[in-house]
């Protein structure tokens, strides 16, 4: 019964013919919530420069401003079931807004890479408790009627923070500061608090389940998924196993797996339901979800890219086209609980694959010519397609277990999209790495003295230096250095289309899996006809 105690105070509302004001006041709280948290993952990607030059951290010691958020929030996602047990629902996000808004004032705040570095992690662990919560909120105080438009708000917000978090950050570092990127969650925070205090029950805490908890299992989650969020996020820049640090963090890594493996037979009731998985439908979502979180944050990474380096973009104008793929998002808003409730799950997953994938294979026809102008309608195709996908996928991941389980079957979702994300970005870079030296050494390869068309390129660029400068032996050596950025460029574009043709092929490979998801029945049940149904 204890186990069940935080969310009994829920489950009338959840029974009821429609939901409540107060209701939807937590929902709006829980949302408000994960859109702080998927935000603060990306938002001070366009502003890591400024950042750096006033903490005073190289190129490589800042990528620790985002690994140190990600390693800590992939812990705490899983681990945010048991502590809502154990503080109780309110409670729990109630300290968790509040240590949020004083890690986030931390970072603004500081002037050293080690306070920063203390401030992200501090983030990331009080974010990531209030993004699987948003979806347990959700899932139990919503009738089943109602639950898809809880569900897409949900999922909306968790495809458009990280769309948000660069055109926020880099705006805000361009014309204000780069410390309103963190000191903005303060008025945001406040909010979450007044619709918590409103919205939620107020609870008791349960000393008997942090006691009693499953601490091989805590320990064993907490070394093994932040290892290996390291060595996902800097194995490539440190050569993988050619990396001491690389090599211990993965030894960590397999003694942390190990340890929650054990869990799995000696605990009571493990911090990580492995168990879930014995569930066919569940453990399908939970693939999909994880290819679907690698495209999600593959692309967010790779079309910047491109933009960047390719078309010449600032971080606004990428930003701005980014954000055309949150177009279909809002467009379909209003559609999406009525498809949720009327068109079958596996129609409208396979549907939005088949889009996404579409997306991909349009980028890769891109060329060293192509522009923001040229990804319109494969961003657009790309934000139907992730919401075609990732809304009845939230749905699904929920209908599949009782409600007793929302919770931890929550956690593993949330884990399981974010860590399909980091093994995603763990994969482009070596592709990108190893395929970009490839294609740059054949093309050179190829432009050998014989090159009837090397030596035209050559002669005409030395003729037009010649004429601006007069020195031909000056003139021939900037003509050579054009060649060389204009063959890494050449390079740079067909190693992005092979990327994008992998991502592609990754995610059709998940449709077959689509056919296990099942349709909630749209109908008024108790937790325990919830629980039977699965």
């Amino acid at each position: 019964m204890a186990d069940a105690s935080p969310i009994s105070s829920s489950r009338a509302p959840a029974q009821a013919e429609r939901a409540s004001p107060v209701d939807w006041i937590a929902v709006a709280a829980g949302a408000l919530g994960a859109l702080m948290a998927t935000l603060d993952i990306s938002i001070t990607n366009s502003a890591l420069p400024q950042i750096q030059g006033a903490v005073g951290a190289t190129g490589t010691e800042g990528t620790w401003i985002s690994t140190g958020y990600l390693m800590s929030e992939i812990v705490m996602i899983p681990l945010a079931a048991w502590l809502t047990r154990v503080f109780g629902l309110r409670n729990f996000l109630l300290v968790n807004a509040a240590l949020f808004t004083i890690f986030s004032m931390m970072c603004g705040l500081s002037s050293s890479l080690e306070w920063m570095i203390v401030g992200r992690i501090g983030q990331g662990f009080t974010g990531g408790a209030m993004i699987p919560t948003a979806q347990t909120i959700v899932r139990t105080r919503l009738p089943r009627s109602q639950m898809s438009i809880g569900m897409t708000i949900f999922g909306l917000i968790v495809l458009l923070g990280p769309l948000l978090g660069p055109v926020v950050g880099g705006w805000l570092a361009e014309n204000i500061s780069w410390r309103w990127c963190f000191f903005i969650n303060l008025p945001v925070c406040v909010a979450l608090v007044t619709l918590l205090i409103v919205g939620l029950p107020a609870d008791r805490p349960h000393w008997h389940q942090f006691v009693n908890a499953d601490w091989i299992g805590i320990v064993g989650l907490s070394i093994g998924l932040s290892s290996l969020t390291v060595v996902l996020e800097e194995g490539q820049r440190h050569q993988w196993f050619e990396s001491q640090q690389i090599v211990f963090c993965s030894c960590l890594s397999a003694l942390g797996f190990i340890l929650i493996g054990i869990s799995q037979f000696v605990a009571k009731k493990p911090i990580m339901r492995l168990a879930l998985m014995s569930n066919a439908r569940y453990a399908s979502v939970i693939v999909i979800v994880t290819a679907v979180g690698a495209g999600l944050y593959g692309v967010s990474y790779l079309v910047p890219q491109f933009l960047g380096i390719i078309s010449g973009y600032n971080a606004e104008q990428s930003g701005a086209i980014m954000l055309l793929s949150g177009l279909p998002s809002f467009l379909m808003m209003p559609l999406l609980p009525r498809l949720l409730s009327t068109v079958d799950f596996r129609i409208l997953v396979v549907t939005g694959l088949l889009c996404f994938a579409g997306s991909c294979l349009l980028d890769t026809t891109l060329t060293a010519q192509s522009a923001g102008g040229d990804f319109v309608w494969s961003q657009l195709l790309r934000g139907a397609g992730q919401m075609l996908a990732m809304m009845p996928l939230n749905q699904a991941s929920m209908a599949a277990v009782s409600r007793e389980d929302s919770g931890d079957a929550a956690g593993l979702y949330n884990m399981a999209r974010n860590l399909g994300g980091s093994i995603g970005l763990a994969i482009i870079g070596v592709i990108i790495d190893r395929r970009t030296t490839f294609h740059t050494e054949a093309i050179r390869e190829s432009l050998t003295a014989n090159s009837v068309i090397g030596q035209e390129r050559i002669a005409a660029n030395a003729a037009n230096w010649f004429v601006q400068t007069g020195d031909m032996a000056y003139a021939k050596m900037r003509a050579l250095g054009q060649l060389a950025v204009q063959i890494q460029v050449q390079a740079s574009v067909m190693t992005y289309a092979e990327t994008f043709y992998a991502l592609a092929i990754a995610l059709l490979v998940c449709i077959p899996l689509a056919l296990l998801l099942r349709t909630p029945v749209q109908s008024q049940s108790t937790g325990a006809s919830q629980a039977s149904g699965h």
